[in-house]
């Protein structure tokens, strides 16, 4: 199975534009509970280097890209993020990075639950031994 989930997010639109909706359990696959974006980070930075216990998310670039490297503790996977319509399911206990971030780049994520500093592991070496015992 792949780590990498891309979930096609159907855009209406006419000659006055797009038009792009997430809606709870239908074509974002959880309830939405937190809503949060990264913008005007320089292509240098790197953002993430965590995972989460229990908490899903999904990704999607509506302005410019940056590439997501995702990780199980065995495979490394990596996909650019790079257009609204393109977002990416992030699953409990995968390492997320984000990298090469454009200058227009905003990265949307929606999470399946409430900010909650106790569901991150922020050490790849802990991950690496939760993730062998699951």
């Amino acid at each position: 199975m792949s780590l990498i989930e891309i979930l096609d997010i159907e855009s209406r639109g006419d000659e006055r534009g797009q038009l792009i909706a997430l809606e709870n359990n239908k074509n974002i696959p959880f309830a939405i509970k937190r809503v949060y974006y990264l913008t005007q980070t320089r292509e240098d930075v790197a953002r993430g280097f965590h995972a989460h216990k229990e908490l899903m998310q999904v990704a999607v670039c509506i302005s410019g890209r940056c590439l997501m490297k995702l990780d199980d503790g065995v495979n490394q996977e990596e996909v650019w993020l790079d257009s609204p319509v393109k977002a990416i399911l992030i699953r409990k206990m995968i390492w997320r990075e984000m990298h090469h971030f454009s200058p227009d780049c905003v990265l949307l994520v929606l999470a399946s639950e409430l900010y909650d500093e106790q569901d991150y592991i922020r050490s790849y070496s802990d991950f690496k031994l939760l993730a062998k015992s699951n």
